[in-house]
């Protein structure tokens, strides 16, 4: 019998497996802390044989040369991926014992990188378990735009084309376990659930619903932003990374860290941003242990900068090491456990800012509030509130200039990414109010949004109601099919400065287009104008897909349903 033992990375969003019978196992993608593969093995009273990467990562630093090396386990590589180091190079179809009657095959499975190959268990010839790292995940695949821009396209179509290899050469039962998908930004979409099979995917996975060419145009216009420090991983992995230390860095006291704060170091308090926003260290900034401490923090963190980490207990700052070290943040400079009033000076007084809900947002709106939303773009893109300053997260710290003066009300979508760009400006001396809510509730707390779904669409424009809906696909477009009641306004007659349609003007503006991304032009157009407008996310296509009606034009210009 065959056994699979998951090793979860949450805080990436990724999963390393240990895998084999009753003497071997093989590791699989293991993460840089490799204590924990070494102590699954010994639970289960096996020898590590076989180490092996699916690719070269672009999201953290692989365990696998040292979890190789401690182990005398063979270290197995894609052939394509150029390291500087000793490897077994593994092409496609190389076979490797792992255990009497276990085997595990190469699979080339190029997309996510070049090189990506996936691993096949099999059990007396059966295949049982795929490995398929950053390739074909739960309802979705690995990104592939994370080695070149100029071979982006050519990689989503290999992804089309080793989904599709897989789905193939696989039977119905075999258990797909990827590297990526559970919170990853590798992931090209939102992976949903815990477990998949082969057979599963072949009904649902995006790659294996759609024809080549639409599965590339969707994955393309989907792919959202990339982690700073990604740039620092593929080419540490490729070196080789060092072994890691986990030992305890330098206590400091109150001095040193005014100190490391005056020298422009990174002081980083790890409590929960409930305790953080009622009282902190001036200039510190706020990243909470229990988010995404490793992606944020490395994302934010100018590369190399020294960081000195706070937290209640030793426990904290050993948790945050650990997460740290495997995105190559290997060091802290120092660390100091207790509270504030450890952590200051004598005759220094803690810093603190308010947290909020939406809707005593909603009681501020108006009158010259500061607004700044630090969602991702593809977030906003699903609808924000009018007139926000839009400045994600990851880029806050470098664009704090263009932040407008006054208190900064700041939110994201549930309140973690509000914390940390709340800290940042708090540090920069700005007030702010940390909006700690679901995003939600923005709407029904009655803060005005610049983007609306088709429904509310529908019932703002509908008989008798003041708002006119107004459609800025061309000609052509609006004759095959529109709302009711619409009334048509071409993007490109605006765009050139053409006035609205009579029936459209001194009344709100709800703008509809095919898809959602021409309607948000307009309305930036239009609300240049000192018009009052937002846009209907997804366009005319979400529209149909709620059922709503539409109206077509008769060859002699009458309308039918």
């Amino acid at each position: 019998m065959f056994f699979v033992d998951t090793i979860e990375v949450p805080g990436l969003g990724n999963r390393g497996y240990l895998a084999g019978g009753p003497r071997g196992a093989v590791a699989v993608d293991p993460p840089r802390d490799v204590d924990r593969l070494i102590a699954a093995a010994a639970r289960r009273d096996v020898r590590i044989t076989h180490v092996v990467e699916t690719h070269l990562h672009n999201d953290y630093v692989t365990g696998g040369l040292e979890l190789a090396r401690l182990t005398g386990a063979a270290y197995l590589v894609p052939a394509g991926a150029r390291v500087a180091f000793e490897r077994v190079a593994v092409a496609d179809g190389d076979r490797f014992d792992v255990d009497a009657g276990l085997v595990l095959r190469a699979l080339a499975t190029p997309g996510h990188t070049p090189h990506h190959t996936s691993y096949v268990l099999e059990e007396g010839g059966h295949a049982v378990a795929a490995f398929t790292g950053g390739s074909l995940l739960i309802g979705t695949v690995g990104r592939p735009d994370l080695v070149e821009p100029r071979l982006t396209g050519e990689l989503a179509r290999a992804q089309h084309a080793s989904a599709h290899r897989l789905a193939t050469e696989l039977p119905d039962d075999t258990a797909v376990l990827p590297t990526h998908g559970f919170g990853s930004f590798c992931s090209a979409g939102a992976a949903t659930g815990e477990g998949t099979t082969i057979g599963q995917e072949r009904a649902v996975n995006e790659a294996l619903v759609k024809d080549v060419d639409t599965f590339v145009a969707d994955l393309l216009a989907g792919l959202d932003d990339v982690p700073a420090y990604y740039a620092h991983m593929a080419p540490a992995n490729a070196q080789g990374p060092a072994p890691v230390d986990l030992t305890p860095p330098a206590p400091a006291d109150a001095g040193e860290i005014a100190a490391r704060l005056a020298a422009g170091e990174w002081v980083v308090d790890l409590r929960n941003r409930v305790a953080f926003a009622a009282g902190h260290v001036a200039g510190s900034v706020n990243f909470e242990a229990d988010g995404q401490l490793a992606t944020y923090l490395a994302w934010l963190l100018p590369w190399g900068k020294p960081v000195t980490l706070l937290a209640e207990s030793p426990e904290r700052i050993a948790e945050a090491q650990r997460e740290l070290v495997r995105v190559g943040v290997d060091r802290p400079a120092a660390a100091a456990v207790g509270t504030p009033a450890d952590w200051l000076r004598e005759g220094e007084e803690p810093r603190s800012f308010p947290r909020a809900r939406f809707a005593d947002l909603a009681g501020a709106y108006g009158g010259g509030t500061v607004v700044l939303d630090v969602r991702r773009a593809s977030e906003r893109a699903q609808g924000h509130i009018a007139g926000s300053v839009h400045i994600p997260v990851h880029e806050i710290r470098d664009r704090l200039g263009e932040i407008p003066g006054g208190t900064v009300w700041v939110h994201c979508a549930g309140g973690m990414r509000a914390a940390i760009a709340a800290s940042v400006l708090d540090a920069a001396g700005r007030d702010v109010v940390a909006v700690d809510d679901s995003f939600a509730a923005a709407g029904p707390a009655g803060l005005p949004m610049a983007r609306i779904a088709p429904a509310e669409a529908s019932e703002r424009t509908g008989p008798g109601a003041e708002a006119v809906l107004l459609d800025v696909r061309e000609a052509d477009e609006w004759a095959r099919g529109h709302a009711p009641g619409a009334v048509s306004a071409p993007l490109s007659a605006l765009a050139a400065g053409g006035d609205l349609p009579v029936a459209a003007r001194h009344r709100p503006l709800v703008v509809v287009c095919r898809s959602g991304v021409r309607s948000r032009d307009a309305v930036a157009l239009l609300t240049a104008r000192g018009l009052d407008a937002v846009d209907v996310v997804g366009g005319m296509r979400a529209w149909a897909r709620e059922g709503l009606p539409s109206v077509r034009e008769h060859g002699n210009g009458g309308p039918t349903a």
